[in-house]
């Protein structure tokens, strides 16, 4: 089988970054001579994104990243791509390269135990294991690990305040809890685990290469894992080995969507699903129908057709 022509490589690393300022224009000129599209976020605690493009172009600004200071030791999560999933080449600074809006957390020096994808099962299986998904509630409906804790956050800001309201029912009986939590490629668990063992407890852990990595390294036959994996690319959802899934996305609000939720009565394609139908106006609607109409046309000529930007989902 002929392998898809595009490599996409998720990354992410915490380190103390002076000046992230200065390395901007450097990272973004770079990605555009090369033709590597997505977004790359940058803050004094980091760097943090996912890219796409040819293999030499990935490696160039790999290389690039891996140079700047703390950065050797980077961790990629890659796979491929019929189609490149990003229309644009971003870099940004933030205040944060995942917000969680608590500034004096410092991920570098205070993060949870690692555990490696073959030893979560055995983790997660112990009934003295209290599993928590510390994803946004629209990534959790579509898959997640059995057992897992939902949070029903919408953003991982709120995530603070859901695990203190918590805590009592963790500690319950007078126990020390044992913490386990995943996310989809390794960073909110970085923060959150650091986050909880700034609460007081030790005894926290996370997935080591988040959910993606587990999906590429453990056989679909021993894994615990059920449903889909949401990616924030045209990828929209992938599966075991990291193929791509059968979720596509609402072009109103950037929900996924299953085959089921697009029988639905609402659905109309590129316009509205159930998760917005009812929040949008005409003008809206009318505006999301010229949209879709144009990258259709665009597509028929071979052209990306970037079009406005997408309504805030609000998972800031």
């Amino acid at each position: 089988m002929t392998e898809h022509p595009i490599r996409i490589a998720a990354l992410y690393h915490f380190t103390r970054l002076d000046d992230p300022a200065s390395l901007r224009a450097p990272l973004q000129a770079l990605c555009e001579e090369q033709g590597v599209r997505g977004t790359l976020l940058l803050a004094g605690e980091g760097i943090n994104g996912t890219i796409a493009g040819s293999d030499e172009g990935i490696q160039a600004v790999l290389e690039h990243i891996r140079a700047l200071p703390g950065c050797a030791d980077l961790e990629v999560k890659e796979s491929r791509a019929e189609r490149m999933p990003f229309y644009r080449s971003k870099v940004r600074l933030k205040k944060e390269i995942v917000t969680m809006g608590q500034p004096d957390l410092d991920p570098v020096d205070g993060v949870g135990t690692y555990v490696a994808p073959e030893d979560w099962n055995a983790l997660i299986s112990d009934p003295d294991t209290i599993l928590i998904d510390t994803r946004n509630d629209y990534e959790v409906q579509i898959g997640t690990f059995e057992g897992a804790i939902d949070p029903e956050t919408k953003s991982f800001r709120e995530f603070p305040e859901w695990f203190r309201a918590r805590r009592a029912e963790f500690e319950a009986e007078g126990k020390t809890p044992r913490i386990a939590m995943f996310c989809t490629g390794g960073i909110r668990c970085e923060k959150s685990t650091a986050f909880v063992k700034a609460e007081g407890l030790d005894e926290v852990y996370h997935l080591k290469g988040g959910i993606l990595k587990y999906l590429e390294d453990i056989p679909e036959e021993e894994s615990l894992w059920r449903g889909e994996c949401f990616v924030f690319d045209e990828r929209v959802s992938v599966k075991h080995g990291l193929e791509v899934g059968e979720h596509s996305l609402c072009r109103a609000c950037r929900m996924p969507l299953s085959e089921e939720d697009k029988a639905r009565d609402t659905y109309v394609e590129g316009v509205s699903c159930h998760h917005c139908h009812s929040t949008r106006t005409d003008e809206q609607r009318a505006r999301y129908a010229e949209r879709h109409r144009q990258s259709k046309l665009a597509r028929q000529r071979g052209e990306a057709h970037v079009g406005r930007k997408l309504e805030p989902r609000g998972d800031g």
